[in-house]
């Protein structure tokens, strides 16, 4: 898979360099998907591709480990990291894992051998469904995502 194709995905539902500014999105203004809210000292209006790409590689695809996991669920499991965070997202791995009924691994949301290890066989449909079922979750406990929702279903359905 690879770290470059599986940024190009996630930009597609990050918007790309389409700068924006909803006073409803929790991560404030926003450009390449990169937030104010996690990068307080950026320049998000002035951010270029090339800076964007870096945060991506160094704060998702590398801190997430997820080339190390099967090439079927790498793009799906960053896409995951990015837009819900890293310790979601693998807490979304670990539970689809589990639900596997083998050796059960701790639901932590730290990425360590036994989760990397757990993650053989583990289908994209299979995390997927998990992954929805948490965007579901966000949208019923705070009714200000709902208008989300919808967007996240698909985006979770479609990567």
């Amino acid at each position: 898979m690879g770290f470059e194709k599986a940024l190009k995905k996630t930009l597609v539902w990050e918007g790309g360099d389409k700068l924006t500014k909803d006073p409803d999105d929790p991560g404030g203004t926003t450009k390449y998907g990169i937030s104010q809210k996690a990068h307080p000292d950026l320049d998000i209006e002035g951010l270029t591709y090339e800076d964007a790409k870096k945060i991506y590689k160094e704060e998702y695809w590398d801190k997430s480990r997820a080339e190390q996991l099967p090439e079927k669920i790498q793009e799906q499991y960053f896409d995951m990291a990015v837009n819900l965070g890293q310790g979601r997202a693998v807490k979304i791995l670990q539970k689809a894992c589990n639900s596997l009924n083998r050796d059960k691994i701790k639901e932590d949301g730290l990425i360590g051998k036994n989760t990397i290890r757990a993650t053989t066989g583990l289908e994209p449909n299979r995390l997927r469904s998990f992954r929805v079922m948490r965007y579901a979750k966000l949208a019923i406990n705070n009714p200000k995502l709902m208008k989300y929702y919808y967007g996240w279903y698909n985006r979770a359905i479609n990567v």
